[in-house]
């Protein structure tokens, strides 16, 4: 049989070498059974990306003018929005009607003005 004494062990330095085998084979199973673990989980589709929904945005602009083009043959409106700001210069919408009080009411909405402000700013033009 073979003996191998601890002193020679000692002068080799292999009683740190001979255990890190074990050690390393240890941790390569505790790792393979915890991420098995984790991807065995079951996740909600609740926390799925939608893409058919439309993110609104609400932008606190100065405005200086806003120009409103009523199409009434085609029974829209078309609105550009001219502002102060140097990253959005210019807005535009396109509103279903025709109806001045009504358009003035969703521009107000839209930039989260009073209409009295908004009354002050717009310029329409009517086209047939």
């Amino acid at each position: 049989m073979w003996h191998i004494s601890k002193r020679w062990l000692q002068g080799l330095g292999l009683e740190f070498w001979l255990p890190l085998p074990l050690v390393a084979i240890a941790f390569w199973f505790g790792c393979s059974f915890l991420a098995a673990g984790q991807l065995s989980q079951s996740y909600s589709t609740e926390k799925k990306l939608r893409s058919d929904t439309q993110l609104e945005a609400r932008l606190s602009v100065n405005v200086l003018l806003i120009n409103a083009t009523v199409n009434r043959t085609q029974k829209i409106t078309q609105i550009e929005v001219e502002t102060a700001d140097p990253i959005v210069k210019r807005l535009e919408l396109e509103l279903p009607t025709i109806e001045f009080s009504q358009i003035e009411v969703t521009i107000a909405q839209e930039l989260g003005l009073p209409r009295q402000d908004v009354r002050k700013l717009v310029r329409y033009e009517i086209v047939d």
